[in-house]
């Protein structure tokens, strides 16, 4: 499939006069709250910083294949393809997103960055690319969870001399055939990548992990671990911790053996605290084979070796750091008192901040329940609130 005429070909920024409502970041977050505006008769444009839509599923590593189901990631108004499959390749994804934003026509100005937004009565004030100023009556933030890569800061780092690369610059192992690689992070990020590295011929895997994390598997007897997580996530949080104990045992083996003992803290406790689940895509049977070998946390660097929490030194050829990446929504609405002691926004969705109506964020939460359909439902309510206080305001947008 070809790149959507819209955002190839960009149409030029909105006058100043106008005050549609801006949605920064032409990922799904973005392209779904822009439609479902237009549904309901509000006039949004997408302000895409790349030169197309879904920039960050380009750059994601060739392997990826969404962990959530087809039929429960598509976004309002238009259904992913069955020859997608079950589970939808990283490809199909961007496909997708272009074909979304043709299809439902979306207002999308691509090469814009936004580097701030402030109050301006009971507007917003867009400061972008160019020294241009714009100004809309709400805005929608969904410039990603996976912004910014975050590299840690590791003693020796800078005087390191081998291959050290976020995780997000990988993309195949082909690369490192016959090396001995290191991926440091047990995210499911990094599992995966290990897994790759494995099976696309590096001569030695190692998988570095401060905090076991909770496996499950993707898949059992075609019941996807998405609907679990979709049924359980309003229940106690410790109901779901105790429910996931035998859950574990019977579907995962023990790796304690390998150096992943079960956790003790609740899966549904992990959650809340920021730690998803690592769903199994052939973790398990690489570290039950030995192909990826399990070693302790990252310490520092040292005399050109990496030590490690354990007090063991290793001389990888390659270091892969799947450690996470920021939100790095500090510039852009930090002074407006929304984001959280961690950079997160404080709220999300339908509701906005006290002190900052009109300002909306969607899709920066990790839910279990699935990231594209939490976005698909974001969507809807922010639309629905908009929607709603245009009305009130005496006339549609």
């Amino acid at each position: 499939m070809a790149d959507s005429t819209v955002s190839s070909t960009p149409r030029p920024v909105p006058s100043h006069e106008d005050r549609p409502v801006y949605v920064i970041g032409g990922g799904p977050g973005g392209l779904s709250a822009a439609y479902a505006l237009r549904a309901r008769g509000v006039r949004a444009v997408v302000l895409e910083r790349s030169d197309r839509v879904g920039a960050s599923w380009r750059r994601h590593y060739d392997r990826l294949h969404l962990h959530t189901t087809r039929r429960l990631s598509a976004l309002p108004g238009l259904a992913m393809p069955r020859s997608f499959g079950r589970w939808v390749s990283r490809d199909n994804v961007v496909r997708y997103l272009e074909k979304y934003a043709e299809h439902h026509e979306l207002e999308i100005v691509t090469g814009v960055e936004v580097s701030r937004i402030e109050r301006s009565g009971d507007d917003w004030l867009l400061h972008a690319t160019g020294g241009r100023r714009l100004t809309g009556s709400a805005v929608v933030v969904a410039t990603g969870h996976n912004h910014t890569p975050r590299l840690p800061d590791w003693p020796g780092r800078d005087a390191y001399t081998g291959e050290l690369l976020h995780a997000g610059e990988y993309r195949n192992p082909a690369p490192y055939a016959g090396r001995d690689v290191l991926v440091v992070g047990i995210g499911n990020t990094g599992a995966e990548i290990a897994v790759d590295l494995a099976e696309g011929g590096a001569a030695r895997v190692r998988l570095a992990v401060r905090t076991a994390p909770h496996i499950v598997r993707r898949s059992t007897a075609g019941w996807a671990a998405q609907f679990t997580g979709i049924l359980v996530r309003r229940l106690p949080v410790r109901l779901v911790d105790r429910l996931a104990v035998p859950v574990a045992r019977v579907s995962v083996p023990d790796l304690s053996a390998q150096g992943l003992p079960r956790p003790d803290r609740g899966l549904y406790s992990r959650v809340r605290e920021g730690a998803i689940p690592v769903q199994d895509v052939g973790l398990v049977d690489a570290v039950r084979q030995g192909r990826v070998e399990i070693v302790a946390a990252v310490e520092r660097f040292e005399d050109g070796k990496v030590v490690l929490a354990d007090g063991d030194r290793i001389e990888p050829d390659v270091i892969i750091a799947a450690t996470g990446y920021r939100r790095a929504l500090e510039g852009l609405v930090g002074h407006l008192g929304v984001l959280d002691a961690r950079g997160r926004p404080v709220v999300h969705g339908a509701r906005t901040p006290r002190d900052a109506p009109g300002l909306y964020f969607t899709g920066f939460t990790n839910p279990i329940s699935g990231m594209f359909r939490e976005l698909a439902l974001d969507a809807q309510k922010i639309a629905k609130a908009i929607a709603r206080k245009t009305a009130r305001s005496g006339g549609r947008r």
